[in-house]
């Protein structure tokens, strides 16, 4: 019982005693525990420092070597502004020797020129005390003129006016006549020259190619049934169409012969149609005659329209259209005036456009500058005055209108558009090709040009431009003067309207060149 009592007692002690041990056990470890735990932080710590030591000197290497290559290049950014400085300086130097030289040459031709007045000064004052010595010297000769002769001073003025108011009246009459036999000389000239020019534009070839159409026959018996029964075939075409219709020799072939293109087209059609008809007789002619004119103003209306559409010239007046068809078969100097006003028109526009004025405004004048060369042989007049009147007529604008009048020079240009078709109108006629001449009588013209020009004293260089149309000449300018130029240009003209023959009118240029030359050092 005892020993039951001592195990008793003793298994609580026993658990007292071992909860005290584990808790002083317990108590060692966490101190231990916590022992190993400030030394890890300590060292933990003691990494820290130093790894940010040794951070903070890579920084400072780092900010070193960042100021250091920042100093290198502000240094080479310095010596290159430093460098450009003085090369400034040095032009600036430079520059201001020089403006100081042309100072020092200025103020030496002031004083040279303040010389040379004060001269003239002295000069002048020693003529105007000459000037009176010889009035005084005149006046005393005339008092003893007078004295000997007798008569006073008032008759004696009165004597010489007369004397002298005698001879002028002789030289004025011997002037007089000279001026009128020279004025008949020029006038008889220039109509020779008018008589020439128009034997050169209408010479036999140029009128047979422009005038005549030649229209093919199946056979030479046609030839009969187009005369008729005592001709009466032929003449009911010639008074429908108004053409001349000649029947030669030439083989299997007619010729019809007319100054109005659009006739003769009618002609050489009606004429066509009759023959692959077969039925040629008075009435069937007329009725032909009436249809192939109606077909061929339907023809010339789109051709008027197509011309207008081209340009993009809209609102054209309808009447307008159809006369600008007709210069379809309108030629000058061999050139299609249709295709010649597209060219103009085209050549506007471009010029235009690169000086900034109204293009469509300009392409409308060079299509129609021309116009009124498809009725200048039904109006009497210059074209350019007939197709202001006709654009005039049918509201086209002003400018357009004055523009038409203008490209020829009938009235003076006003605007730019005026001189715009008139380059473009002097372009498209002066290209080489545009307009038929033989080619050996163009450089015979242009080389005559040039040797007339050449032959003249003080003449460098001459130049025959824009085909023939346009004299260029440079003169040496120690040898002709500025009022010399005009005179030379003048004289030079009338040379080659005397030497030449030429259609249009030649423009005679001379360019007076003064050159100064300096060298920079």
């Amino acid at each position: 019982m005892d020993h039951l009592n001592l195990q008793v007692f003793l298994v609580p002690l026993g658990v007292f005693f071992g909860a005290v041990l584990g808790f002083f056990l317990r108590k060692r470890f966490i101190e231990s525990h916590q022992k190993n735990i400030a030394a890890q932080g300590k060292l933990i710590v003691e990494n820290a420092i130093i790894e940010a030591e040794q951070l903070k000197k890579e920084a400072l290497l780092q900010s070193k070597e960042e100021a250091y290559r920042v100093k290198q290049d502000a240094e080479k950014e310095l010596k290159t502004e430093r460098d450009e400085l003085k090369d400034e300086t040095r032009q600036l130097n430079k520059k201001r020797d020089q403006l100081k030289r042309e100072w020092d040459s200025y103020d030496r031709k002031r004083l040279e020129q303040l010389k040379i007045e004060k001269s003239l000064q002295d000069e002048e004052l020693a003529i105007q005390d000459k000037m009176r010595e010889v009035e005084q010297l005149v006046s005393k000769q005339r008092f003893e003129m007078a004295r000997i002769a007798g008569i006073s001073q008032e008759d004696a003025k009165r004597m010489l006016m007369e004397s002298l108011e005698s001879e002028a009246r002789m030289d004025a009459g011997k002037r007089l006549a000279k001026i009128e036999n020279e004025m008949k000389m020029e006038a008889d000239r220039k109509g020779k020259n008018i008589l020439a020019l128009a034997i050169s534009r209408y010479a036999g070839d140029y009128v047979a190619d422009k005038t005549v159409s030649m229209v093919p026959l199946p056979n030479d018996e046609m030839k009969g049934r187009i005369i008729g029964r005592e001709g009466r075939n032929i003449r009911a075409i010639e008074a429908a169409t108004g053409i001349d219709i000649i029947i030669d020799d030439t083989p299997e072939a007619v010729i019809l012969s007319g100054f109005n293109p659009v006739r003769r087209e009618v002609a050489r059609l009606a004429l066509l149609q009759l023959i692959s008809d077969g039925r040629i007789h008075p009435g069937r002619i007329e009725e032909v005659v009436e249809k192939v004119t109606k077909e061929l103003e339907i023809t010339l209306r789109e051709a008027g329209e197509q011309a207008t559409f081209d340009v993009g010239a809209h609102g054209v007046h309808v009447e307008l259209i159809n006369i600008l068809g007709r210069l379809k078969y309108r030629t000058s100097y061999g050139q299609n005036v249709l295709q010649h006003s597209l060219e103009v028109a085209f050549l506007c526009g471009i010029m235009a456009a690169e000086i900034g004025i109204d293009v469509k405004m300009a392409k409308r004048a060079g299509l129609l500058h021309d116009i009124g060369k498809a009725v200048d042989h039904e109006v009497e007049g210059s074209h350019a005055i007939i197709g202001r009147d006709l654009a005039k007529k049918y509201g086209e604008p002003s400018e357009v209108v004055y523009a038409i009048g203008a490209h020829h020079e009938d009235l003076p240009p006003q605007s730019v558009l005026d001189i715009l078709v008139q380059s473009a109108d002097a372009l498209s006629g002066a290209r080489p090709g545009a307009r038929k001449e033989m080619l050996q009588s163009y450089v015979k013209r242009l080389e005559d040009l040039e040797k007339i020009a050449s032959s003249f004293k003080g003449v460098e260089k001459s130049y025959a431009i824009q085909a023939g149309r346009d004299l260029r000449i440079i003169v040496d300018s120690k040898k002709i003067k500025d009022s010399d130029a005009v005179l030379l240009s003048q004289d030079i003209a009338k040379a080659i309207e005397k030497q030449l023959t030429y259609p249009g009118q030649i423009r005679v240029t001379v360019i007076r060149e003064t050159r100064a030359v300096e060298f920079a050092r």
